[in-house]
């Protein structure tokens, strides 16, 4: 590397000299390097290798290439080959993780959270021996595995010594994971004098004045431009014509500019610069081979290197990525199927099958049974390696060969079903398409009708959602009663989903139960998801009192390890366990909310299930909001928004609201409804609203409230967990609206009674008694403190005192008002319920009491995240336990853990599990 790279990138420099300052000094950082091609991002990165070399840095590092995107974990695979050495020191899951997502062991294909978990791990573990560099250049190019496992570990590095750096093309070609929340370093162009000396250096022919702006002008500061632009000009632009390349856009300028200078290369040379430029591995000898198939001498090369478009040493390297994608599109057809040819013939089907069949493939015209079959094989080794983008385009291709229409239709089939499931929810849906052209059997027609149904309600979230389900369950029952069983629940879920805020409860969701009642018998045993179905269909189609012992029946089976769990069985409560947390919800269930929640954290952990502990994230994070443990909950959302979890914001509204927070909530709200789309759901809209209702019945803007929580009370989902009633009442009540409470407290208390627990019948009495005018109210405020008092709700038990306390007061009763608002005041400000607490403590300063000022305890000096730690390593799990369950390593622990006894003044684990923590 030269001195003129760097021309002009003395802030960005400095910035990640830094970066490596702060890794050697024992923390870690990640930091994008965006900017156009030829803009300089490899430079840069050169520089901060060569400089972490001299400082003693480990490097890793890996290159994305276009060509190489369909190999799942092969940027991962590239970047840590290296660092393999050490991952005998990872837990057993995680180590077979890596080797199952590498193809180096047989498994069950390993989720990315396990997979990104696990390379955080290995990356800590070599960085204990001294600080370490990972670089990843043309990022916009690797496979989608990679990208969102990279960036995973890129927002969970914190003490481990270690920097990485990406080089990302802006603007990206590829809708990818893209490495969004991370640092950012945007490179512009070069100023004009940088430019200047850059051109002076470069250019060797005198250049008047005229051309030497032109040229200026024309790479706008773009440091390859500047190198290339006067290299391929015509001899009459430099000479002071007017000739000009008329290509919009420099990285297509520079690209043309290689591409014009492949061109007057020999024919056998064009074609061993297309071989290269179509095999993304780099492999010297891969190209001899494929260059002797073709009949190409290693001479050929010789002038591409002369060109200074190919350099050929211990790897094959393109002088820019602009020059491989140059040569890749400038070649006719008939030539790239030639060079895949050769690289098919030159690749062992044993060593490396995925390539060979890849290669294979692309050098068909027309169809190939052979290629397909072996792509479909590749298609199968994929997704045992969590690839399911990889084998999604596998399946694609293996569909276009095949020649036979029923098995096209087949694979067409199966092809639909990788895309949904790697969330190419429009390329499934164009599969489907052509599998529907085809001859299908009667179980693959049923299949077909179940992708359709689940395609349509992903992509449009409406009504016609629920019924597309049901049509495919029935279809599905002669041929697969358990999957048909499965597809009513779904068609269950989808509806209560969609159920929109204008539509009274049991229209959409009691259809679909009524259509559920046909649904084939239940196994013997049932499955915990059986017997969910029959409670809910009792529910809707019988009443709610009537559904109860049957739901209580379901959630046992769900809290049911059995002798042998076995993975099945794991595998079946990951699956439904959300659905398993609303339903204990709604029917009052406090204990097992708790249980449920953290069963289903528990086990999508330990299986690094991503899509599934979204969900259980969110759950748990609603649950311990509603028990008053609201650091726990910012903990728990905090890790939802590392997993980019769907109602990440919806989590964090729900905390903010809950704390009182009327700007963090409104900037919350704002981020939802500007990340809203077409699609978003009755649900999702819902779940805004009663967050909304909270925080103004504790600020008590009751009218607002009121809106709020009538809106939210509209939507189906809302009512069958019982969220949206309590704050309805008290708004309606308080806003001068009673009658409009009516209909939640009826359901209410007819809701409490079937369920019979102390968080329902207290919820019930309280309610009771904000509607209930004179002394009559008291006996409910009592009732309801001593059943609210018996369970973990700890936010309803504050607030009854809170309501309770503010009826003594307009009673007359200072005294006895002061009692009730001075325990809510405790309550509430305990556990950081802020508006809530102001509003207790306005009613205390009402009886003439001023409110005390909450007595500082050690713990108020620790962040959410460290107490939460706290509590873990009180219960006497290791760092490495603790990582794992909060995705960090064991040395960022261990740091946090310093930072804990420094402010708890304490020294060891054992004075830790000493103290009281809240």
């Amino acid at each position: 590397m030269t001195l003129t790279e760097l021309l002009g990138r003395r802030t960005e420099r400095a910035a990640v000299d830094d970066l490596l300052s702060q890794a050697r000094a024992g923390l870690s950082g990640a930091v994008v390097v965006r900017g156009e091609a030829g803009i300089g991002k490899t430079a840069l990165l050169e520089h901060v290798r060569s400089t972490a070399q001299i400082s003693g840095f480990r490097v890793a590092s890996s290159v994305g290439v276009e060509s190489e995107t369909q190999f799942a974990f092969a940027g991962l695979h590239q970047l840590l080959a290296p660092l393999l050495g050490r991952v005998g020191a990872l837990p057993d899951p995680q180590r077979t993780a890596l080797g199952v997502a590498f193809g180096q062991q047989g498994g069950t294909a390993p989720d990315r959270f396990l997979v990104g978990l696990a390379t955080l791990n290995l990356l800590a573990e070599v960085a204990e021996d001294g600080p370490l560099l990972c670089l990843v250049d043309d990022a916009q190019w690797l496979d989608e595995a990679s990208t969102q496992v990279l960036t995973f570990v890129a927002r969970r590095v914190a003490a481990e010594g270690m920097a990485l750096v990406f080089g990302l093309r802006d603007p990206t070609e590829r809708d990818v994971y893209s490495f969004d929340g991370l640092p950012e370093m945007c490179l512009g162009g070069l100023d004009e004098a940088d430019a200047r000396s850059l051109l002076a250096a470069a250019v060797h022919t005198p250049l008047d004045d005229g051309m030497r702006n032109r040229v200026l002008a024309e790479a706008r500061g773009n440091p390859l431009a500047l190198l290339e632009l006067p290299r391929t000009a015509p001899g009459g632009w430099l000479a002071g014509g007017f000739e000009s390349p008329e290509v919009p856009g420099i990285p297509h300028r520079i690209e043309d500019s290689f591409r014009r200078r492949s061109d007057g290369l020999p024919a056998p040379t064009q074609l061993l610069l297309l071989v290269a430029a179509v095999d993304p591995t780099g492999d010297v000898a891969l190209l001899w081979r494929a260059a002797e198939h073709l009949g190409i001498s290693r001479e050929a090369a010789a002038p591409a290197e002369t060109a200074g478009l190919l350099e050929i040493g211990t790897r094959v390297e393109f002088r820019h990525p602009l020059v491989r994608s140059a040569v890749h599109r400038a070649a006719a057809p008939p030539d790239r199927r030639r060079a895949h040819g050769a690289l098919a013939a030159a690749t062992d089907p044993h060593v490396d099958p995925d390539r060979h069949a890849w290669h294979r493939a692309q050098a068909v015209l027309g169809t190939d049974e052979d290629a397909a079959a072996e792509l479909e094989r590749s298609a199968g080794r994929a997704r045992a390696r969590g690839g399911l983008a990889a084998s999604a385009a596998f399946m694609d291709q293996a569909a276009r060969l095949t020649p036979d229409p029923a098995v096209r239709a087949s694979r067409s089939l199966e092809a639909a079903h990788a895309k949904h499931e790697a969330g190419a929810s429009d390329d499934a849906s164009q599969l489907l398409t052509a599998a529907a052209a085809g001859p299908l059997d009667a179980a693959q027609q049923a299949r077909l009708q179940l992708l359709r149904a689940q395609l349509a309600f992903h992509l449009a979230r409406d009504g016609d959602g629920p019924s597309m389900l049901m049509d495919a369950a029935r279809s599905l029952a002669p041929l697969d009663p358990a999957r048909s069983r499965d597809t009513y629940l779904h068609a269950l879920d989808a509806a209560l989903i969609a159920g929109g805020l204008d539509v009274c409860l049991g229209q959409g969701v009691a259809d679909v139960a009524a259509a559920a009642l046909a649904a084939p018998a239940a196994p013997v045993p049932p499955r915990p998801s059986d017997l969910l179905l029959d409670g809910l269909v009792t529910t809707f189609t019988q009443g709610y009192p009537s559904g109860v012992p049957g739901l209580r029946r379901a959630l046992e089976a769900f809290t049911d390890d059995g002798p042998e769990p076995g993975l099945e069985r794991d595998t079946h409560s990951r699956r439904w366990g959300w659905w398993a947390t609303r339903t204990a919800m709604a029917v009052f269930d406090d204990e097992l909310v708790q249980v449920l929640a953290a069963r289903n954290v528990r086990l999508a952990r330990e299986a690094g299930a991503m899509a599934t502990l979204q969900g259980a994230l969110f759950g748990q994070s609603v649950a311990l909001v509603l028990s008053g443990a609201f650091d726990r909950a910012d903990e728990q959302t905090a890790i939802a928004a590392e997993a980019r979890a769907v109602y990440v914001h919806h989590a964090q509204l729900v905390v903010s609201a809950w704390r009182g927070r009327p700007d963090e909530t409104a900037e919350v709200h704002a981020a939802i409804v500007q990340n809203a789309t077409e699609r978003a759901t009755a649900t999702e809209d819902s779940l805004a609203q009663y967050a909304l209702a909270v925080l103004n019945n504790g600020l008590g803007d009751y009218a607002a409230a009121h809106d709020a929580a009538a809106r939210a009370f509209r939507s189906e989902a809302l009512r069958y967990n019982n969220l949206a009633h309590f704050e309805l009442i008290e708004a309606a009540v308080r806003a001068g609206r009673p009658e409009d409470a009516d209909e939640a407290l009826d359901e209410l208390i007819s809701r409490a009674d079937a369920s019979g627990t102390p968080w329902g019948l207290g919820q019930a009495a309280r309610s009771r008694a904000l509607t209930t005018a004179g002394a009559a109210a008291e006996k409910h405020y009592l009732e309801a403190i001593e059943q609210l008092g018996r369970c973990r709700m700890q936010t309803h038990l504050a607030r009854t005192h809170l309501v309770y306390g503010e009826w003594l007061r307009r009673e007359g009763r200072r005294q006895d008002a002061r009692d009730q608002l001075r325990t809510a005041h405790d309550l509430l400000s305990g556990m950081g319920a802020e508006a809530f607490a102001a509003r207790a403590a306005r009613e205390l300063r009402a009886t003439g009491e001023h409110p005390r000022k909450r007595t500082a305890v050690p713990t108020d000096a620790l962040t959410a995240q460290e107490l939460h730690i706290a509590r873990l390593v009180a219960t006497g799990a290791t760092s490495r336990e603790v990582g794992t369950q909060l995705f960090l390593s064991p040395r960022t622990i261990e740091a946090h853990l310093r930072s804990i006894f420094r402010k708890l003044d304490i020294t060891s684990r054992r004075q830790l599990r000493e103290l009281p923590l809240p």
